[in-house]
């Protein structure tokens, strides 16, 4: 990498300047595999542009990238409405939050030079942040789950109290808040 830094943001090419009827058409050209960069580049002189081979397959290579990327996320945001279509009680907010993750750690993944560059007391930062996150949601969950006990046994002793001249009802409606409150439960712990 030179001095500079190098510049985050979009990526701009000497094709994007193109006049928009010509860029139509060099992007016609350049998806038809039997046309060379160096045609495209001789092609472009004829029409009055001086663009490189090499920026024609920079160009090229980012277009390809761009255009994956979108059909990944297609992919996966078509995946996850089939699952949420398939199971309508599924948490849409677990789901973005995966798909989240995904797109997440692909980045991360293909980062090497970003992390390279990160100072060290950044990435401690960082790694102590997620440390953090996972032990605060280990401690919402528990909380949830503590809650959700003592609710139901406050339910469980006021509808106990409320029917005990009933001994059958008593103990169907316990059998019933027994399941309910597995289920809750265990719900809670995905």
């Amino acid at each position: 990498m030179s001095e500079k830094k190098r510049r985050r943001g979009r990526i701009h090419s000497t094709v994007d300047d193109l006049p928009e009827p010509l860029k139509s058409q060099f992007e016609v050209k350049l998806a038809n595999p039997a046309n060379t960069y160096n045609e495209l580049s001789e092609w472009l002189k004829g029409e009055g542009y001086s663009i490189s081979k090499s920026a024609i397959g920079r160009y090229a290579v980012r277009t390809r990238e761009a255009a994956q990327r979108v059909a990944e996320t297609l992919q996966r945001t078509q995946a996850i409405a089939q699952a949420v279509e398939a199971h309508p009680d599924l948490d849409y907010t677990k789901a973005a939050e995966l798909v989240l993750m995904d797109g997440l750690m692909q980045r991360v993944s293909t980062a090497e030079e970003e992390f390279d560059e990160m100072p060290l007391d950044k990435a401690g930062r960082l790694i102590a942040s997620l440390a953090r996150n996972a032990t605060y949601e280990k401690r919402v969950r528990a909380d949830l789950k503590k809650k959700a006990e003592l609710a139901f046994d406050q339910m469980e002793a006021e509808l106990m109290s409320a029917i005990k001249q009933h001994p059958e009802l008593a103990g169907e409606l316990h059998d019933v808040l027994a399941r309910a409150r597995e289920k809750v439960l265990t719900d809670g712990e995905d």
